[in-house]
């Protein structure tokens, strides 16, 4: 059984989305993870940083939302989330798994937590204008991308549809984001997601 360690809006909703596809028996680990809040123990010894996910497989604890849900999708091939090595799709998979987490996170980052990017809060509204900049920079060129396609990558669902669904949650417009009503293409993959089983059951619908 896998154990998952846990918060609402984190990047451990798109783990525990896959989790579902896979069918995989889990439990979760709630945790805090609001700056300067308690995190629970166990976490901050298997991830000092204090950042969820965490996923613990035997004796394996893996971090990073992306890696885990490689490393899942890979573990159960029966379940298609993630191109096969060999796929001609695998390398277009991997490149956007991590465009997705070291690019598109990071924007959202600048809104969110500007204090790890400067000095003092001087620099906080500069850092959040920048942020939207960013984000609308960065889904305008995933959305160009998308058009013609069925799913983010070939024509089978699969773990990155989950995160991008996961990271279209983020959007914040009251804060200066774009809404996904500028991107149709991203919008169309993310609402699709949003209707799975498996998203409907985690979000408790």
């Amino acid at each position: 059984m896998y154990r998952l360690f846990y918060a609402e809006r984190s990047a451990a909703y798109s783990t525990r989305i896959i989790l579902e596809e896979i069918g995989a028996a889990y439990d979760t680990v709630e945790t805090g993870i609001a700056p300067g809040g308690p995190r629970h123990p166990e976490l901050m010894r298997l991830n000092p940083n204090g950042w969820v996910p965490v996923l613990i497989d035997g004796d394996v604890a893996l971090n990073e939302a992306s890696a885990i849900s490689i490393y899942l999708a890979d573990k159960h091939p029966e379940c298609g989330l993630a191109p096969a090595a060999g796929d001609p799709a695998r390398g277009p998979f991997l490149s956007w798994m991590v465009y997705l987490s070291n690019t598109l996170q990071i924007a959202y980052q600048l809104t969110y937590y500007p204090y790890r990017y400067c000095d003092g809060e001087d620099h906080y509204e500069s850092l959040r204008r920048r942020s939207c900049e960013r984000l609308r920079e960065i889904w305008g060129l995933i959305d160009a991308a998308l058009e013609g396609r069925t799913w983010f990558v070939g024509e089978r669902f699969g773990a990155a549809d989950i995160h991008l669904h996961m990271l279209t949650t983020w959007l914040s417009p009251e804060r200066g984001h774009p809404t996904m009503d500028e991107f149709p293409n991203a919008r169309r993959i993310a609402s699709a997601v949003a209707e799975r089983p498996t998203v409907r059951m985690v979000h408790g619908l």
